[in-house]
């Protein structure tokens, strides 16, 4: 695969350049810092950000405001739809986005600053929505934790989507925010194969470990619910593929569970099928089928996928008692919170995307 080269301009200038053009205001350079021990291979890039709550524009997604502490992401997803932000920032979208993490140390005391201020209404701010809070990074940095802790404090609502089962260092601190405000998680499990899992997300701690993940915050009171995504044609796509980690997750306790394919933008389509032609060349003409069309997959196999979890949904509800009073499953349509994330005012375009499969949600 030849990898996706910068463009030799970084958006911020290093500690050993010229101070001159800074982006922001008070943000004067990013400075370099090579990881070694357990985060030996990563770089990270600290630079000082000048707003940390990104407005997200229009009326079409279930939130209006981000936080993404963390640019690029050491799970090297090989899909992954945020990889060309990196490009945005004058970085390679292969490598470098795996590598070279940009951290905004100041996050934690920029979102006090803000969510302190009267102009903020104290609205729903959604995590996950670019890359991982809980990659490896958080590890070292812990602004994930502190930004926890941040809207915690505040009585700020909000969820986060992962795929790292890192978020349950920070449990503790989950079931005091769930004390003072809405809190909404989502483990992120693509597949239950470990073979595709190690291919296509070598960064990402195990399917099954996600699932007990999952199990955890629940069994705590939390609300965590899976999204299946993305399901990958001619690698995690058949029919009892999907079906067994749909399963899995109402198994684990998810509150609900959302599947969806897999959709490539351009730059990740390019980078995909770069890789495809590497790793699986066989795959790559049902690629270029599939894809022909544009970023997504015709829509007779998205609706495939939205059957299957579908049909899911319905055996595990007729096989559950209830009684009146109690808890019970319904079906609700939602957009995918991946697929339809605009650009913010931090982050590059991304395009919107068609409606996920149904979602099943335990209500109250």
């Amino acid at each position: 695969m030849t990898p996706h080269k910068s463009s030799g301009r970084l958006r911020w200038p290093l500690a050993t350049d010229d101070q001159a053009g800074a982006l922001f205001p008070d943000e004067r350079q990013a400075d370099r810092h090579v990881g070694t021990g357990e985060y030996r291979g990563l770089e990270f890039l600290h630079v000082n950000a000048r707003k940390i709550i990104n407005s997200v524009p229009g009326e079409s997604l279930p939130f209006k405001y981000t936080i993404n502490a963390y640019r690029g992401c050491s799970h090297a997803c090989t899909y992954c739809f945020a990889r060309p932000t990196h490009d945005y920032l004058g970085l390679g979208i292969g490598a470098d986005f795996e590598q070279k993490i940009v951290v905004k140390i100041n996050a934690v005391e920029q979102l006090r600053a803000e969510l302190a201020s009267p102009k903020w209404l104290g609205e729903h701010i959604a995590m996950g929505t670019n890359t991982d809070p809980y990659q490896a990074a958080e590890g070292k940095y812990h602004l994930t934790q502190g930004i926890i802790r941040a809207l915690t404090d505040a009585a700020n609502p909000f969820s986060i989507l992962t795929k790292s089962t890192l978020i349950l260092r920070d449990l503790p601190l989950l079931v005091a925010a769930a004390e003072r405000t809405e809190v909404r998680l989502d483990l992120s499990v693509g597949t239950l194969d470990r073979d595709v899992w190690k291919l296509t997300e070598p960064g990402t701690p195990p399917p099954e470990r996600r699932l007990d993940a999952v199990r955890r915050l629940n069994d705590a009171g939390i609300s965590c619910g899976v999204l299946v995504a993305p399901v990958l044609p001619g690698l995690s796509d058949r029919d009892d593929q999907i079906r067994a980690v749909v399963e899995a997750s109402f198994n684990a306790g998810a509150v609900s569970v959302a599947a969806s394919p897999l959709h490539l933008r351009p730059g990740v389509k390019e980078h995909y099928f770069g890789w495809l032609a590497e790793v699986r060349p066989d795959l790559l003409p049902r690629h270029e089928r599939l894809f022909a069309g544009g970023a997504y997959q015709p829509q007779e196999e998205r609706s495939r996928v939205s059957r299957i979890a579908t049909d899911v949904a319905k055996d595990h509800c007729e096989g559950t008692t209830r009684k009146p009073g109690e808890r019970q499953w319904t079906y609700l349509r939602e957009f995918d919170h991946l697929a339809r994330r605009h650009k913010s005012t931090e982050d590059a375009p991304v395009e919107q995307s068609g409606r996920v499969p149904v979602q099943l949600r335990l209500m109250a």
